[in-house]
């Protein structure tokens, strides 16, 4: 069994972080862990190069923050082919011992399982879409139904996403030209790929967006004027996701108007991939514009 490849992506919040990382590391998985921290100016690279655990394979820090998909194409690109790829954010604590061992074992029992997410503890059940329970030599996952599910309008949380290799070599990265995230890589998985999709209730997490500094298990450590910012209040100053989307979502609505048309392909190519662009359909003007809306404004 190839050990799996973990992509963790920061910007700020290095209380979430720390807290992430602490659940993480403390686990006693075995993982090929890359952290990519998207120039945080809260202390948190500090923090990042403290840190000492042998499945921690690579640390870099971004001159500047160019989304975060960008950033995940990158260690995208460092995964080796039959790798499961996992995605994590700052904001998830995995408390699940052995929870790699638990993901690995549903993806080789389903080889027709491409993405999957973790299910919250307390979900309501008009978010989720129609799921069918799919049990095999006592493993289990929801299946979300293809035919009765709009990709567009489901519930599909992207915290915490784990993608099949042989998937990942079928579509490609995610989305460079419309930057949409977890929500375009659903879309193309369910409606363009022989895959499925589906969610796992066998890992328990916590997906906190904030909390108390007094809360913090870094706080004694933190070097910020808490009078004036917190790693929090820099994140939220910074972040211009729903920016980008109220001035480039049109992008993703024309993307699927040319996926659905035929147009364009299941495939997605990377700028860190030359080859990848080099044949196949991509808009460079829009993948352009993309990084120097965030070089711009979330720096």
């Amino acid at each position: 069994m190839t050990t799996p490849f973990v992509s963790y992506i920061t910007f700020n919040r290095l209380g979430l972080t720390v807290k992430s990382l602490s659940s993480l590391l403390n686990t006693p998985d075995k993982f090929e862990l890359h952290i990519i921290d998207n120039n945080s100016t809260d202390g948190t690279w500090e923090y990042l190069t403290s840190l000492k655990d042998k499945r921690i394979v690579s640390k870099i820090k971004l001159p500047i923050n160019s989304g975060k998909f960008h950033s995940l194409n990158l260690n995208l690109t460092k995964r080796q082919k039959d790798q499961l790829f996992i995605s994590l954010d700052n904001t998830v604590a995995i408390w699940t011992k052995g929870w790699t061992t638990r993901i690995q074992k549903i993806f080789d029992t389903f080889p027709k399982l491409g993405l999957l997410s973790v299910l919250p503890a307390f979900p309501s059940a008009e978010t989720l879409p129609p799921l069918t329970p799919r049990y095999k030599n006592g493993v289990f996952y929801m299946e979300i139904n293809k035919e009765k599910t709009n990709p567009l309008k489901t519930y599909f949380p992207g915290e915490c996403l784990y993608l099949n290799p042989k998937l990942i070599n079928e579509i490609g990265y995610w989305s460079e030209e419309n930057y949409y995230g977890h929500q375009e890589l659903l879309f193309r998985v369910n409606r363009f790929t022989s895959f499925q999709a589906g969610f796992t209730a066998e890992i328990g997490l916590t997906n906190l967006k904030e909390i108390k500094c007094s809360q913090c298990e870094y706080s004694n450590k933190c070097l910020l004027d808490k009078s004036k910012e917190t790693c929090f209040s820099i994140y939220n100053r910074l972040d211009k996701d729903n920016l980008f989307k109220e001035k480039f979502g049109w992008k993703f609505e024309e993307t699927i108007r040319d996926m659905e048309n035929g147009a364009r392909p299941v495939y997605c190519a990377s700028l860190h991939d030359a080859e990848s662009i080099s044949n196949r359909i991509f808009n460079m003007d829009w993948a352009i514009e993309n990084l120097q809306f965030y070089i711009d404004n979330a720096n």
